[in-house]
C-alpha cells in the first residue's frame, strides 16, 4: 500500500513537470519557424512586421489534427508592451487555433502559420474571448516579399494578417471561418497559476520564461521599434 502511494505522489508531482516541458517545446519550435520564415526573401514584408503590434505563431499544424472534434492547432502570441506600443516583446501566451476551412487548404502534411495583428482593436479582441476570424475581426491573407509595398486596401483594413508554410512553399493564407482564443490549461502549465492572455500579454503580470526567450529575441532583432505610419 505504501508503496503504491508512494508511486502516485511521485506521478502528481510529475504531471505539472511533464506539462511545462511540452510548453517549452512549443516556445522553441515557434522560434524556429519564426526564425525560418523571417529569413526567408519572399517573406512577410518589413514595413507589415514593423507596424503589427502582435504576433502569433503556430508551429506544425496538421489537417489530422480537425478530423476529431475538439482538436486544436496550438502555439504562442506575443505583443509589443507599453501604452505606446513601443516597449519590448511581452512575455508569450498559450493559444489556440480551431476548425474553419484551412483544414481543407493545407492537406495532410504539417503546416506553420504566422499571423500579424495590426493594430490594437485586433489585439483586444483576440485577448477578449474566442474570436472567429473574418467575423469578430477583419482578416486577409498577408501579401510576400520583404521589400514587398503592402499600401493595398485588403491589407490595410485587415486586423489580422495571416500566412502559412508547408513542404517549404510559403504564401498569404485565408483564415476566415477559423477561431482563435487564449489556450487556459496550457498558460497554467507554463507560468504555474491561472492567467488570461491578456494578463500574461498586455498587463504584464509575468516574467519572460527562459524557453521564451529565443523567440523574443528573434523579434526583437527583427522588429525593435513599432512603426504604426
Amino acid at each position: 500500500m505504501k508503496k503504491f502511494l508512494i508511486l502516485g505522489m511521485m506521478v502528481v508531482f510529475a504531471l505539472p513537470a511533464i506539462a511545462q516541458n511540452k510548453e517549452d517545446d512549443r516556445l522553441h519550435e515557434s522560434a524556429t519557424v519564426l526564425n525560418e520564415i523571417l529569413g526567408m526573401p519572399e517573406g512577410i514584408p518589413q514595413d507589415l512586421l514593423d507596424k503589427s503590434v502582435c504576433v502569433v505563431v503556430y508551429p506544425s499544424v496538421k489537417k489530422a489534427a480537425f478530423i476529431v472534434g475538439g482538436s486544436y492547432g496550438r502555439g504562442v502570441i506575443t505583443c509589443r508592451s507599453g501604452p505606446s506600443l513601443d516597449g519590448h516583446w511581452s512575455a508569450p501566451a498559450m493559444f489556440a487555433l480551431e476548425g474553419g476551412s484551412f483544414g481543407l487548404q493545407i492537406g495532410g502534411q504539417a503546416t506553420d502559420f504566422v499571423l500579424l495583428i495590426m493594430n490594437d482593436r485586433g489585439a483586444n479582441s483576440v485577448m477578449s474571448s474566442k474570436v472567429k476570424l473574418g467575423a469578430d475581426a477583419s482578416a486577409a491573407a498577408g501579401p510576400k516579399g520583404r521589400d514587398t509595398s503592402a499600401e493595398t486596401d485588403v491589407v490595410m483594413k485587415a486586423e489580422i494578417l495571416s500566412y502559412s508554410r508547408a513542404q517549404g512553399l510559403f504564401a498569404g493564407v485565408s483564415l476566415e471561418g477559423s477561431t482563435m482564443r487564449s489556450d487556459e490549461g496550457a498558460n497554467k502549465a507554463l507560468y504555474g497559476k491561472d492567467l488570461s492572455a491578456k494578463e500574461i500579454v498586455r498587463e504584464g503580470k509575468v516574467a519572460v520564461p527562459a524557453a521564451a526567450k529565443p523567440l523574443l529575441a528573434e523579434l526583437q532583432k527583427a522588429s525593435p521599434v513599432h512603426k504604426n505610419k
